[in-house]
Parts: structure tokens; sequence; C-alpha cells
């Protein structure tokens, strides 16, 4: 039964016109509706969103509940939500299209090759919300705030384009902080450990992915870094 839902997202998702799709890591194309290849690098804001706002990408964005929040609350800034798995993108992408929330899309593909498809420059900020930690030392280039990873966002981000961490594990923060420490190219704007201890310095931490809210329910603090690259 489980296996018929997820098919049946996967059949439904390729007549959602916000949602894009990569198949082959190998030979990187992206295709849209009833799956006609199409090129957006460069063109996200012209050809998807039309209009000239700032993007915003979500990384790991899971069923997508912060990217159609943000959406949401800032109508003036264009939000695409980046997931390896399409039945989890199918939940916000729906959501978006039945509420109508023209500036969320989404792009299903490993954020490895996150370059293949936006422009340099292209995206002004990028938010990382509870992804996997991969504690094991060996697996460390695999969290989405070590050095590899930010040399990827280099390769799109407009320059000095803010990088935002909203995470539970103090292991990752901490990591996270120490390889913002190490790069010099780097600015440190914010962190907290525990940013429902004190009033929320920004407005759009007070959206909860779900889970964010199973975290917090389990007696976990949240964390927060917000920096510069």
């Amino acid at each position: 039964m489980a296996r018929k839902h997820k098919l049946r997202k996967f059949a439904e998702i390729l007549s959602f016109p916000n949602v894009y799709e990569c198949y082959n890591v190998q030979e990187p194309v992206l295709v849209g509706v009833g799956m006609q290849e199409t090129d957006l690098k460069g063109r996200w804001k012209m050809q998807h969103f039309h209009n000239d706002h700032p993007i915003t990408l979500e990384l790991a964005c899971g069923g997508g509940e912060y990217t159609v929040a943000l959406a949401r609350q800032f109508p003036g800034r264009n939000f695409i939500g980046v997931d390896v798995k399409g039945n989890r993108i199918w939940k916000g992408a729906k959501q978006a299209l039945e509420e109508r929330i023209g500036n969320a899309a989404f792009l299903r593909t490993r954020i490895e090759i996150i370059d293949r498809f936006f422009a340099p420059g292209e995206v002004d900020e990028i938010w990382i919300t509870f992804p996997d930690p991969f504690p094991r030392p060996s697996k460390e280039n695999r969290r989405l705030s070590s050095a590899f990873f930010l040399e990827k966002y280099r390769l799109i981000l407009k320059p000095g384009g803010l990088v935002h961490l909203k995470h539970d594990d103090p292991d990752f923060y901490r990591f996270t902080l120490d390889t913002i420490a190490a790069d010099p190219r780097c600015t440190l704007l914010y962190h907290d450990d525990d940013i429902y201890a004190k009033p929320l310095p920004f407005p759009e931490l007070a959206i909860q992915t779900l889970y964010e809210k199973m975290h917090l329910e389990a007696g976990k603090t949240i964390k927060y870094v917000r920096f510069s690259i």
C-alpha cells in the first residue's frame, strides 16, 4: 500500500508546474511538466517566477514546510525547496499549488550538483533546516555545512550571500561554527544554541517543520547559525 501511494505521488508530481527534477546525476538534465527538458540556469526569475525578486533556497527541504511558510511570509521573495526525494517534495508542492503560492517552487536533485542548475550570483540566501547530521567523522564531508558544500554554495550565491542553519544536533551546530571559523571568507553574523529561550531575533525562526516539532517534544533545544560566505 505504501509503495502504491509513493508511485501515485511520483506520477502526480509530473503534472506540477512548480516542480523540476533531475534523474541522472552523471548527465544532469532538468525536466518539468510532462518530463519536458528545460534549462533554468540563470533564468529562474524570468522563466519560472516571472519577476525579479531575490531567490532563496531551502536545502534538504523534506516536505517543504519551511519553503512554503517562508513564501507565505515573504511574498516579495522567491523560494525553491531542494530535496532528492520526490515523494517528500510532493507535499509542499501540492500545498503551494492549492494555496496559489506562486513564489514557491521545488527542485528534485542531489545537492552535490546544485551548481548545475543555478548561475553564479543567482541565489541570494540558503536555508539548511534539519538535514541529516551524518554524525560519523568519516562522513563529515556529507554534512551540508562542511567546507565541501560551502564551496558549492559559493558557485551560486551572490557575493556576501547569507546561509542559515537551523538544527537540534549540538555536534552539528559546533561543527558548523568550527567550519566557519576555519574559513577566512566566512563571516559569522549570529548564532544561538537555544533560540526559544528568549524572544526570537528573526521572525522566520518561528516557522517549525515536522522534525523540529518532534525534537521540541523530545526536550531538545533548537540551534541557529547565520553567516555569510
